[in-house]
Parts: C-alpha cells; structure tokens; sequence
C-alpha cells in the first residue's frame, strides 16, 4: 500500500501534537511516569488515524499507557515518530518496541544537553549579568528557555518525517527491528536497575580486638557483589509478573522496609 494512501494526518495535526507534548507531565505518578500525559497528547492524532477502529484504537491506548520515562523538551520526536507508525498501521510490537527502546536514551540525551549543559551554563552568564543590573540578562535566559519550548514542535515534526521515510524499511524489517529495539530497551532498562538499585548490610562481626567482619563488604560482596540489589529486583519483578501486585503498593512496602530495617540498624 502507498504511503500517501495511508496519509490522514496533516502538518498542521503533527504541530498541535509538538504544542500538547508539553503535556507530557499532566498525569506524573510513581506507576508508570508520564504515561497518562504521553497518551493525552497523542489522542487527537490517534482518534483521527482510528476513526471508527475501536479495537485498533484501545490497543495503540493501551500500549502508550505503559511506563514511560523521557525528557520533555525531546519527546515531541518520539510522539511524531510513532504517530507516523500508527498512521502507516504498522505491526503493534514494532511500534512498542520502538518506544521502549528510545525513551530512555533520548531523556539521556536530553539531561546532557539541556540540564545539564546549556541552561546551567546560561544561567550562570545571565545571573551575573542581572546582579551586575542589567535587565538584558533575564532576557537572554527567557528567550534561550523559549526558543527551547518552541523547538519542541520542530523535533515532532523531524520524528514524523523520519518515520514516514522509514516505514518501508520497517515494513520489511520489522520482525528483526522490533527484536532489537525490545533487547535495547531490555538493555537499558537493566542498566538503570544495576545504577539506582541500592542495599547494604550495616551489621558487623567483632572476630577480635584487631579485627571486625563486614558481612557486605567481606563476605556478600567477596561472593557475590550486588547480589541483595539483584534478588531484590527479581522479587519485585516476581509480584509484578506472577502475583500481578500493585507497582505502587510494591513502592509503598519498599519504603517501609527500608525505614524499619534503617531503624533497627540492619541497612
């Protein structure tokens, strides 16, 4: 099938999908993120390409109400790329795992360059520049943090562009495509998991007068280094998957855990 036959969303629909990505954190929860958000500022555009598809239309729902965690000044490319997915109908698992592959690697990109790059950077300039009393200082900072805003609508239009090109190859490629991304997101995922996932043991063993065991450091990290954050992870990952807890019940017993066992000198 053509790709213009396919085509029902126009420029001016892809710049209101750029303008509502900044609703990315309308819904912000501990569950999934900024899933409820990334599925707000898509609905126009995914209600338009479904029409009267309901079921077509409850899945690509369903699929973007996922846990998602990405940076709000890029997320416009990945809205614009997986729109232009949708609308070439392309296969459910391609589009998913798309998105889980991206979303992390573009809220890295995004912290570098934003975060932790050009608004610190501008912000210390200007900052001196307004102590020193000049008000062109706070101007220049606004109109940086503007034109930032406003690019926002520039990358949804580059990411549905680059999808429309693409969808031929993904077409043809799409089983190997979407087995990749899932790996990479699985990858990155874990990543994050072995970087924030935190527990020591406190408790020491007093052999002599000279010499005191850690059993972290001595003993669990000598056999297995991170072994409490990796069975911890996979007991969580055991109620989600078999038990299917609440993720934020599982949070919620997480904090209690480690306020208790702190108390009582474990952790």
């Amino acid at each position: 099938m053509k790709e213009s036959e396919n085509k029902v969303l126009t420029k001016k629909d892809i710049t209101k999908l750029g303008w509502r990505s900044s609703l990315l954190q309308a819904s912000f929860n501990y569950e999934r993120m900024q899933s409820g958000g990334f599925l707000l500022a898509q609905m126009q555009c995914l209600k338009k390409i479904y029409k009267d598809d309901k079921e077509g239309l409850s899945a690509a729902m369903t699929d973007n109400l996922e846990f998602i965690n990405t940076h709000p000044n890029l997320v416009g490319f990945l809205m614009g790329l997986l729109v232009s997915l949708e609308e070439a109908k392309e296969d459910r698992s391609t589009i998913k795992g798309l998105k889980v592959a991206l979303f992390a690697p573009l809220a890295g990109i995004g912290d570098a360059i934003f975060w932790f790059t050009l608004l610190p950077i501008v912000a210390g300039i200007t900052a001196s520049m307004a102590m020193g009393g000049s008000i062109v200082g706070p101007l220049i900072f606004f109109a940086v943090y503007l034109t930032i805003f406003l690019l926002r609508i520039a990358w949804t239009h580059a990411g549905y562009n680059l999808g429309l090109k693409a969808v031929d190859t993904l077409r043809e490629y799409s089983g190997i495509i979407s087995k990749a991304a899932t790996i990479l997101g699985v990858t990155v995922i874990g990543g994050l998991i072995a970087s924030y996932v935190h527990i020591s043991l406190l408790p020491e063993i007093v052999v002599n007068a000279a010499k005191t065991v850690s059993i972290q450091k001595d003993f669990l990290d000598k056999i297995f280094p991170n072994i409490l954050p990796f069975t911890y992870t996979l007991l969580m990952y055991f109620f989600l998957k078999k038990k299917k807890m609440s993720p934020v019940v599982l949070i919620a017993c997480t904090f209690g855990l480690a306020i208790l066992l702190s108390f009582m000198g474990i952790l």
